[in-house]
């Protein structure tokens, strides 16, 4: 087994301002036409947001990085937050990974695969760029809570249906693939960041396992 550590994705810095409009954004429609000036747009968002953080990153140097007019960024995505929004979007896809009809032991097992299979794969810059920006990014924040309420916790739910606590189950679970993230795979720190992945899948997998069926309260 490997005992070197692995490189599964550019490290991503990130810093923070303020969101100025809490308003829904206006839903925007776009022609194929544009699929590849607003491919370029989000791939210089993403690396200008990684490189620079959310607060120093401007329209501006997006789009001089995109080749392009900066009033086209805004054309296409209205706001540098809306701009994040859509470059830091995720698809688990854990509902094509997860069988939620078979309950918590095959959940445990497929949702530990799936995670590690994702981060393992070293393409997971948006993932850096979403985790890191939450720290300090109000809007991130609220991305990261989308993604647990949309994607994460469903198929948990419909595992643990009639469970009065499945919910804090699912928020258990992703505690414990996120801390994995962070440590792993952002700070990259020993001996987490040296073990050998098939390892650390066995353990996420018992650990889901455990969160998925202990009980939650002691007996009196």
């Amino acid at each position: 087994m490997s005992t070197t550590a692995p490189e599964p994705g550019r490290a991503a810095g990130a810093a923070s301002a303020a969101p100025t409009d809490d308003r829904p954004h206006p839903v925007r429609h776009f022609t194929d036409r544009s699929a590849q000036t607003r491919a370029a747009i989000l791939a210089a968002a993403r690396a200008r947001f990684a490189a620079d953080g959310y607060e120093k990153a401007t329209i501006r140097a997006i789009a001089a990085d995109a080749g392009i007019d900066a009033s086209m960024v805004i054309r296409y995505y209205g706001s540098k937050a809306q701009l994040f929004e859509a470059s830091a979007a995720i698809d688990l896809a854990l509902r094509e990974t997860v069988a939620a009809d078979a309950g918590p032991e095959r959940v445990a097992q497929d949702y530990a695969h799936a995670f590690m299979t994702r981060w393992e794969s070293g393409t997971n810059e948006v993932e850096q760029l979403l985790i890191r920006t939450a720290f300090t990014h109000k809007d991130a924040i609220g991305q990261v809570q989308r993604i647990f309420d949309e994607q994460i916790k469903p198929p948990i739910l419909a595992a643990l249906a009639g469970d009065a606590d499945a919910e804090l189950r699912a928020a258990l679970v992703m505690t414990q693939t996120l801390g994995l993230a962070i440590c792993r795979y952002l700070l990259r720190l020993n001996p987490i960041a040296a073990a050998d992945p098939a390892d650390l899948e066995r353990a996420v997998r018992d650990a889901v396992r455990m969160h998925l069926t202990r009980p939650m309260r002691d007996e009196e």
